[in-house]
């Protein structure tokens, strides 16, 4: 049986080679199963119109059953080397004759648009329930360093008393502002395109809502040339995926710096690390390159599915269906690749309390502490108190001068003219580094406390998005099961 009466020869071989195979071939091992699902819940339907009967639809299940991407291969003559033709093909090639009704009022378009969004959709689930786990992941070290002070660093020059759990604390949020963002994403497009044809509908008297409930959609959708010719959902996953990517990056960087010999701020177990060919001192830590190269890809990625739809006809085009989706197997892939990856070096990553102290001690991480205890406590304009407490710290450093070693006649002679009493106290006050991070009082502070109220929150919202996933996982099994029990059940809800 030919599949058009317009074209009389099969795909060139070039084409064959070039385009159809290689897609074919990653089709089925990807959408092959959500194209299965669709002729099920296509079948539902043509009995519910009284199209096939009972004993036609258990026939044509049972050959659907049957099928694995062993079972079809891309065959120019056979099936034009096209994963909707290989399964229609297939299912007539069984022992029943295929009722005459079987695809009658049917298109791929909207066919491949549903599988495509099935299989994205899946795979958006199960990054977001991975980034989960990279969030806990976060907290629970967060939750290892909340006391352990540390320099925080602008500029990359060390700036002001922090900790490592506030640090990471900020990696927690970044991750659920992601979570958040991608749930909206997967809220926006969950909607089913089965139903829309070529691009104008169908003439038939399909139940759209009754179809996305049975593929575990949340609604169909509204437009029938939007279902089949955007996929704005690939650009929105990409898009978040990338954002998330630069974040990763940036604290990917900050533990390579951490990490190095010039720090020693932080480190990996033996298992963690690589070694120089020929330094044996060497510890390299290139993991975390490899996290910081892979979160490029993401953005890469994401570049290549919106360029390839710009200034694209709206319509249904392969460029659009095909094309530009080309590379989005591989951008899920690295996503849980980065993710697994981060997940495990934040797992194993180990603090140097000393190294991390030390370095707030040996530095006057003190003075904006300096300058506001000097307003408070003196009466100096906070702009004069900025000025007096740079120049104490400039002659401090001249001097050899350690902030541990205060100069209390030096500052009352720069706060000339007002009544700075116990200046030598005042100096050993600003420059405690414990001192100075518990007065990090605020929500959303380097205080202790004030981190330890904000990773609880943090992991309250965590629990709920694990929740999410856990639902969206049941939610999506019951929609298929209840495809099987209405198919086996001879009736029709």
């Amino acid at each position: 049986m030919r599949f058009t009466g317009r074209v009389d020869a099969p795909p060139a071989d070039v084409l064959h080679e070039e385009i159809l195979r290689p897609q074919f071939e990653k089709e089925a091992r990807t959408l092959l199963p959500w194209y299965v699902l669709i002729e099920k819940v296509l079948l539902l339907e043509y009995r519910r119109m009284g199209l096939i009967d009972d004993t036609q639809s258990a026939a044509l299940v049972s050959r659907l059953n049957e099928l694995t991407p062993e079972q079809i291969t891309a065959d120019p003559e056979g099936n034009m080397s096209d994963l909707a033709f290989a399964i229609e093909r297939y299912v007539q090639g069984g022992p029943e004759p295929v009722p005459a009704a079987w695809h009658v009022d049917r298109s791929r378009n909207d066919l491949q648009a549903c599988a495509q969004l099935l299989y994205g959709r899946s795979q958006l689930a199960a990054l977001i329930e991975s980034l989960v786990g990279l969030a806990r992941a976060a907290a629970d070290r967060a939750a290892a360093g909340v006391d352990l002070p540390m320099p925080g660093y602008t500029h990359l020059q060390a700036a002001q008393v922090v900790t490592p759990g506030f640090y990471l604390a900020a990696l927690v949020e970044e991750s659920l502002r992601t979570i958040r963002q991608m749930r909206a994403t997967y809220d926006a497009v969950d909607e089913c395109p089965l139903g829309a044809g070529a691009m104008a509908g169908q003439q038939l008297d399909w139940d759209l809502p009754r179809m996305a409930t049975l593929l575990g959609f949340d609604r169909p959708t509204r437009h029938a040339l939007m279902a089949v010719a955007s996929r704005g959902w690939a650009l929105r996953v990409g898009g978040d995926l990338s954002a998330y990517g630069v974040v990763l990056s940036r604290f990917a960087t900050d533990l390579m710096a951490w990490a190095s010999g010039a720090y020693r701020l932080v480190d990996l177990p033996d298992s963690m690390v690589g070694i120089s060919s020929s330094m044996p001192q060497k510890r390299n830590f290139p993991v975390l390159e490899r996290i910081r190269g892979r979160s490029a890809h993401l953005t890469a990625l994401h570049l290549d599915v919106a360029m390839v739809q710009r200034a694209t006809p709206y319509a249904n085009m392969v460029e659009v269906s095909k094309e530009a989706g080309s590379h989005l197997n591989a951008l899920f892939a690295q996503a849980g690749s980065v993710f697994r990856l981060t997940s495990t070096v934040l797992a194993e990553l180990r603090f140097r309390p000393e190294q991390m102290r030390d370095a707030c001690a040996g530095d006057h991480l003190g003075g904006f502490r300096l300058a506001n205890l000097l307003t408070l406590r003196a009466g100096l304009p906070w702009r004069h108190a900025q000025v007096v407490a740079g120049r104490y710290i400039a002659a401090a450093v001249d001097a050899g001068r350690s902030p541990g070693e205060p100069d209390g006649p030096l500052l009352r002679r720069l706060a000339a003219g007002y009544p700075v009493t116990e200046p030598t106290d005042l100096l050993t006050e600003a420059f405690d580094v414990d001192a100075d991070l518990a007065s990090r009082t605020s929500d959303g502070s380097t205080g202790p406390d004030a981190v330890r109220r904000l990773l609880a929150v943090q992991c309250a919202e965590l629990d709920e998005h694990a929740a999410w996933g856990r639902h969206r996982r049941s939610a999506t099994t019951s929609a298929v099961n209840a495809v099987e029990d209405q198919l086996r059940g001879h009736h029709v809800v």
